[in-house]
Formats: structure tokens, sequence, C-alpha cells
């Protein structure tokens, strides 16, 4: 039989409801692996009575005959910025260590009400600032995977969601959620192999995610294939009054809905995208999956997003200035860390507790967001942002008249080593280039692997659909996962 923890959320979910195995001898199974992977310290903590108890559960109501739910028997990995009752909740920073929330995430209980359990707190960049998981006050996240020329320097598994996607592509766990503020579900799925997507904003509610940048902010499913990003997606996602960005929409059956068969639907390929210095490898994948979506029966045409330049210094304006707003309520009053210096007044144990609390980059972007809305400032790089962000949605709602989904690279370039970008912030944040967009404009995007480089590293296709369109998104995926038949793993050194 193949090993259980080969299996993903579908072939686990369908394996429980049919008797093939039970959901106790599945969560058994991934507890084992998470704790044989602390190298990859992909967990802040681990929660293996967790997930027996909701194992237990699922395997009672099938011996009642009852529903077993959508997610029945899945034992999954929680990204550390989900606040869990009575779970260390951290964002991955000492500011909130020790911290044990009083109450579920939206997004989380939706997942236990349709049977998930959970594995374990997954680790990520802190506030979800980076795209490497480098800013993490509980240590970097090492990637499973390695070059192919000889050496065992440690890779980046991508970020903010960096523990997620390096614990589902480690076999650590079959699937697991992230939050995509600017590409962190996308660019770290890609940089190790496995699908990612975000949802059109407020499709999946941010009631009990700790707050980033409150315009972009939006959870969604990781996982090693399409289908079961559709499964899971279709748990997480629902109205919550709580959540005052909620759509108020029917979750649509998404698994149900797959078809790879594109006759009749129209690709965009932004014209924009084919930067001068592209990488060679990622430029050949991104001709592939053009071929392959044609194979699928689709036409393919170009259009154009020409503010497509602007969006990145966008984003670094109005991503901070909302955090800045967003973080000022870890004052050392109410929770978490309280540095309180002799004698010291309220302000300065204010100041004391954030300079201990905060990590360097957290910092940087409080600074950055903080100086963009200060009189003075705040028309000359605030509401000109917001401007240029309303461009980039008009530019993605005239292309999308040519077109039903756009088709770009998720990167710009395969997972780098661990140290190799941290010195240059700028040269990181370019990492987000073609990720930045879609969440600028709200829109559902999606990663897919699509091959290896000539690194043997994974490389990502993204796919951009129009407003509420998930469906057309998780369709064209599959028709570029038939193709590129992406089984490669990482081979196993932890």
């Amino acid at each position: 039989m193949t090993d259980i923890t080969d299996l993903g959320v579908a072939a686990i979910r369908d394996g429980v409801a049919g008797g093939e195995f039970s959901a106790v001898e599945v969560a058994e199974a991934f507890n084992a692996n998470v704790a044989a992977a602390q190298a990859l310290n992909a967990f802040i903590v681990a929660t293996p009575d967790a997930a027996l108890d909701a194992a237990r559960a699922t395997d009672a109501r099938r011996a009642a005959g009852q529903p077993l739910g959508k997610m029945g028997g899945v034992p999954i990995g929680m990204k550390d910025l989900f606040a869990t009752q009575g779970v260390q909740t951290t964002a991955a920073s000492h500011i909130l260590e020790g911290f044990k929330p009083e109450y579920e995430s939206t997004v989380s209980q939706n997942l236990w009400n349709a049977g998930a359990g959970m594995l374990g707190k997954l680790n990520l960049d802190q506030f979800a600032m980076g795209s490497s998981n480098e800013t993490s006050y509980f240590g970097n996240v090492i990637s499973p995977w390695r070059r192919n020329d000889g050496g065992n320097a440690a890779m980046a598994p991508g970020g903010s969601s960096g523990g997620s996607s390096a614990a589902v592509s480690a076999r650590l766990c079959p699937a697991a959620t992230g939050t995509d503020t600017g590409g962190s579900i996308r660019q770290p799925a890609a940089f190790t192999g496995i699908s990612g997507i975000k949802p059109t904003y407020g499709r999946c509610s941010r009631w009990g995610v700790v707050a980033f940048a409150s315009s972009l902010d939006q959870a969604g499913p990781m996982a090693r294939d399409v289908r079961d990003c559709a499964i899971m997606l279709e748990a997480m996602a629902g109205f919550d009054p709580k959540d005052a960005t909620s759509l108020d929409l029917p979750v649509p059956e998404w698994e149900a809905g797959l078809n790879a068969d594109l006759r009749g639907k129209k690709v965009g390929v932004p014209r924009e995208y084919r930067v001068d210095g592209l990488d060679a490898d990622v430029a050949a994948s991104w001709d592939r999956g053009i071929e392959w979506l044609k194979d699928a029966g689709a036409e393919v045409v170009e259009v154009s997003l020409p503010h497509t330049r602007y969006a990145l210094p966008a984003y670094y304006i109005i991503a901070p200035a909302e955090a800045s707003s967003n973080l000022a309520r870890y004052d050392g009053v109410r929770y978490g860390l309280r540095d309180l210096p002799d004698g010291a007044g309220l302000q300065d144990m204010y100041a004391a507790t954030r300079a201990a609390g905060f990590g360097a980059e957290v910092k940087r972007r409080i600074l950055i967001g903080t100086y963009v809305l200060s009189a003075g400032f705040y028309d000359a790089y605030y509401t000109q942002a917001q401007k240029v962000r309303t461009l980039i949605s008009h530019d993605f709602r005239n292309a999308f008249t040519e077109c039903d989904v756009i088709l770009a690279p998720t990167t710009p370039t395969a997972a780098f080593g661990l140290g190799e970008m941290v010195s240059d912030p700028l040269a990181m944040y370019l990492n987000d280039v073609f990720a930045v967009p879609a969440s600028l404009a709200g829109l559902p995007a999606m990663s897919v692997p699509a091959g290896l480089n000539r690194e043997g590293l994974p490389l990502g296709l993204q796919i951009v659909g129009r407003p509420f369109d998930e469906q057309g998104v998780l369709n064209a995926g599959l028709a570029i996962e038939a193709r590129a038949q992406f089984t490669a793993k990482p081979e196993k050194w932890w």
C-alpha cells in the first residue's frame, strides 16, 4: 500500500470514508513525520493530541453512519497567523510569544467543522513580512529541496507561508493554510513544488487572523495538487458577519466543477511581464505553459497591463502603511510581551516593548508605513499609491474583456539559498514582482508546479482570474497540472 503520508487531501478523505484506513492511522502517520522533521523547523508548535482527538471524532462519526465533512479525517498544518483557541498563536514574533487566544479564527473553525484536525502551528515570516522565512523569531524554515549541484546549501522555502510550503512538500501534512498579502501563498508554493491559491479578496474571513495589511490579507489553501486546493478552499470559505470585508456570497462547489477542458476559453499573456533579464528557465517554463493551455483547447492572446511596473512600489507603500496602523495594538498593555524598565513611564514601556518584541524587518516596515502616513507625506506617497492601485485594477478589468484568465510566471527565479538575499531588502522584495499586481486588485490567483529548473529546483506557473472566478483559475491550473505531470519530490535529508 502507498504510504499514507504520500496521500493528498482527496485520497485521505475518500480512504477514511471508504474504510481503507482509519483517521487515527492517518493522524499517527503524519504526527510521526512532524516529530521526525525538526531539522526543517516548519512547526513552531506541534499539536499531536489535537490531531488524534479530531481523528477519533471522525472515526466515531463513521462508525455511527454520520457524515464526515469535506475534510473528514484530514490532518492539516495551521499557519501561526490564525488564532487557535488555547494553542499558542505568535505570528512568529517574540511580541506574541506565549499568547494563547480565548477564541478560534473563523477559517480554522470552518476547517474543524469540516472534519479536519490540526497537526500544529506552522512557522512563517514574522507578522507575514518576508519572502524567505528568514524573519521569524523562532528561526528560519529550511526548504526540503536542495540544488542538484552536489552542495547542501539550505534553500529558502519562500515566504511568508514558508512553514506551510515546506511542511506540505516534505509530507509532514497533506495540506496547510496560508495567507497571501502580496504573494505569500503563491511564491512559497512555487519554490517548493506544490499548489496554492489566493482566492478573491473577501472570500475567506479575516476574523481571527493576525493582521498585516487589512485591505490585502487573504487566507487560502496550500496542498499538493489543484483538486486538494479546491476541496480545502470550499471548507475555508464563506460569509462571516464578524468580518466587514467578507463576501456575502454562497460558496461554489469548486471540486465538483473541476474541468481541464479549456475549449472556448481565452488565456491572456501580459506583455509587460516579459521583463529584460528574465531567468531563462522561468521563461522556458512560461512558454511551455502557454503550449499546454493551447493543448487544453484555449486560445492564447496577448494582453497589456501597462501599470505593472508601478505595482511593487505601490504595494510597498500601502502594505507598510496598513501594517503601521495594525501593529500599533502591540503596546505591552493588554497581551503578549511587556518590557517595563525600572522607573519607566507609559511611553518608555511602549518603546521598550516594541524594540524587544519586533524583528528588524517588522521595524523597517513600520517605519516606512509611519513615514508615508505622516503629515506632509500622506498625499505624496499613500494617496498616490492608492491611485496607482486603482489604475492596476482597471488594467486587469480591461484585460479581462479580451481573456478569461491570465498566465504568468509565479516568481522571477526558482528558490534561492538562505542568506543570499537577506542583506538586500530591495532584491528580496522583487521576489513578489509577478504576484503583487493580483493582490492589489483583489483577484483570485493560483500557483501550480510546472517543472524543475537546471538546478533541480521547482518552478511555478501563475493563473490570475476575474473577481469571484476561482473556478476558472482552478480549471486552468488543472489543465497545466495534467500536462506538466509534476511528480518530483525532495529527496529526504532531514
